[in-house]
């Protein structure tokens, strides 16, 4: 017997169940009854020949095959999307969407690329993740956006890179501090107690790499994953701190720091666009990674870092 073709109302109702690991939510959601929802869901059970969904309390979980099919229809939807925004460019219009995720720190300076974007594209409909590194790459592991803005790509993953602008790690201190105005070596701080960012975070192991390499360690009074509370505390005067530039203050001094005069700073590592390499970019996710490499070489921004790696 024929195996029964999936629609993609079906596809659009299982990914609602997902979204939102409950049969009910995913009829509010869709304005649909529950019984039309579990019918779509079944008919896709029916042809696929295994359980989507098991139970879990009042919630429901995908199972191994529903993740296959999650995964699956994600991938549809790239390739959808890549042909509406076809037709758009097709017809003479710049329409679509563009999902990017990026880490904290990226969104000291990627907004206003977005913001020259959207100015260039009004038409284009833009969602934006802002988390840690561990969640990014797990919504990279899902397929869940177009673009990561990141410092280091994930090993495990094959995925493609482009490195469009420097992020500058800088050592900074209270205003006032003893070694403010002074070129010294790093080593002149080590009886200091640092702050700095959380293990795991681009910046933390930019910072590890190069007291590495130097035969150095750090004093380290308290980890955050917040620079607004590290730029506190520092200004302060609980201790220095190695943070990127980007999350600085135009004038540090109105924010009560200093950047220190610290040889071997700043650090150089550049940020980074990433998608899969299975990834299939919309026009609009093209567009935007052009836009990226053209923007980051203007004046407001500095040159740029390069080219795909």
């Amino acid at each position: 017997m024929p195996r029964r073709r999936i629609t993609f109302r079906q596809l659009d109702t299982f990914a609602a169940v997902a979204r939102h690991g409950s049969f009910t939510k995913a009829a509010e959601a869709l304005h649909l009854t529950q019984p039309a929802v579990s019918l779509q869901v079944r008919q896709i059970v029916d042809s696929v020949g295994l359980p989507l969904f098991a139970q879990e309390g009042r919630e429901v979980a995908l199972t191994q095959a529903g993740e296959e099919m999650l995964n699956t229809v994600r991938l549809l939807d790239d390739v959808w999307s890549r042909f509406e925004s076809v037709i758009d460019d097709l017809k003479g219009l710049q329409r679509g969407r563009l999902r990017v995720a990026l880490v904290s720190t990226a969104r000291y300076f990627l907004p206003r690329m977005l913001g020259n974007f959207c100015r260039r594209f009004p038409e284009i409909d833009i969602a934006m993740e802002i988390t840690d590194r561990d969640r990014l790459v797990a919504r990279m592991r899902g397929n869940q956006d177009d673009l990561y803005i990141m410092l280091y790509p994930p090993e495990e993953l094959e995925v493609v890179s482009y490195p469009f602008l420097d992020n500058e790690l800088v050592v900074i201190a209270a205003l006032g501090h003893w070694a403010a105005g002074q070129s010294l070596e790093l080593a002149a701080l080590a009886g200091e107690r640092f702050i700095l960012r959380e293990v795991g975070s681009g910046s933390r192991r930019t910072i590890d790499t190069h007291l590495q390499a130097i035969g150095l360690k750090l004093d380290v009074k308290l980890t955050l994953n917040s620079n607004e509370a590290i730029c506190d505390l520092v200004a302060s005067g609980m201790g220095p701190a190695v943070l990127s530039r980007h999350a600085l203050p135009a004038d540090p001094a109105s924010g009560g720091l200093c950047i220190l005069d610290i040889n071997g700073f700043p650090l150089r590592k550049p940020w980074r666009a990433v998608h899969l390499k299975s990834k299939i970019l919309s026009l609009p996710a093209r567009a935007f990674l052009d836009h990226l490499l053209l923007d980051a070489n203007s004046p407001r921004y500095g040159q740029g870092a390069g080219t795909a790696a």
